[in-house]
């Protein structure tokens, strides 16, 4: 006794198109995702609360110390704006500081991406004796408060006679702990085994594995922690504020620190400079911010 399987007819396009055009617009392919209210009034409040700081020293830095000193507080701008910032540049010397900051952070930020991106794949894809050791070794460092480090720190820079120098800013910060384990877990996902093999095969040293291969897929999480610790060694303050004064090369936040000093500081003056300090970062972020989180999303493709 035979069993006769009858086989369902393949279903035409047509058929197909029937049947996507049953679904919702945003369950079907490529089409666009929309929020709710709730979802748009979430939105809104995390946009407002996370502008009202910027806002808030902008409207700062347009008034004078005595409508500050009030009660309530003012919530939009003055008039005193443009000259409150043209007095925070020329007393802060902030021309100068912009241009020290910028090669301080500059340089880190290269550094720390280049060392961590090639500790990274050492530690995710290299097999030595230690490796678990040393790994736990570097997330160790990352839980000793940096302020322990500030004495004998200072006392090395002191007798390597760097104080007032911006190498003294910028060497202790070329290697980032932080920045070792963040790229070895992106790699750890981000680069098969296979594709390093197969660069072996072809007879590729280990130098140009890290050129051709390692760089290439660590591309979107250079970029992130690239500017990471851009941010972070732009708004540093305590190391710097210790060597560093104005009258040597003081960065950003150690000029801003300067301002509005006297029996009453100003207070207008003081937000004037912290605007100015901000700008810049803004600046970076709206050149690169969209590169970074495409890079991101490619990268996310492609895994």
């Amino acid at each position: 006794m035979t069993t006769t399987v009858t086989t369902p007819p393949p279903e035409t396009t047509s058929a197909k198109e029937q049947k996507r055009s049953r679904l919702p617009k945003s369950a079907r392919a490529g089409g666009t995702l929309h929020g709710g209210p709730i979802a748009y009034a979430i939105l809104i409040v995390f946009t407002i609360v996370s502008l009202f700081p910027l806002v808030w020293t902008a409207i700062a830095a347009s008034r004078d110390t005595q409508r500050l000193a009030q009660t309530p507080p003012p919530f939009w701008f003055g008039s005193n704006l443009f000259k409150n910032l043209e007095i925070a540049w020329t007393e802060a010397n902030l021309g100068e500081a912009f241009l020290n900051t910028t090669i301080v952070a500059g340089i880190s930020a290269v550094t720390v991406v280049v060392l961590s991106t090639i500790a990274g794949f050492a530690f995710a894809k290299l097999r030595f004796r230690g490796r678990g050791a040393l790994m736990l070794l570097v997330i160790g460092t990352m839980m000793v408060p940096p302020q322990l480090s500030i004495i004998p720190l200072y006392m090395m820079v002191a007798k390597l006679d760097w104080t007032d120098q911006l190498q003294a800013v910028i060497f202790p910060s070329l290697v980032s702990a932080f920045g070792v384990f963040f790229m070895r877990q992106y790699l750890l996902q981000a680069l098969p085994d296979e594709i390093i093999e197969a660069a072996r095969v072809d007879g590729a040293s280990s130098w140009r594995v890290v050129w051709h291969v390692v760089f290439p897929a660590a591309r979107p999480a250079m970029a992130v922690l690239g500017m990471l610790i851009f941010v972070q060694t732009w708004n540093d303050f305590l190391w710097p504020f210790l060597v560093l004064t104005q009258s040597g090369n003081p960065t950003v936040q150690v000029a801003v620190a300067g301002l509005g000093r006297g029996f009453t500081p100003d207070q207008s003056l003081i937000m004037a400079g912290a605007l100015l300090g901000t700008l810049p970062l803004l600046l970076v972020f709206a050149v690169f911010g969209k590169q970074i989180v495409g890079g991101i999303m490619q990268g996310a493709v492609k895994g």
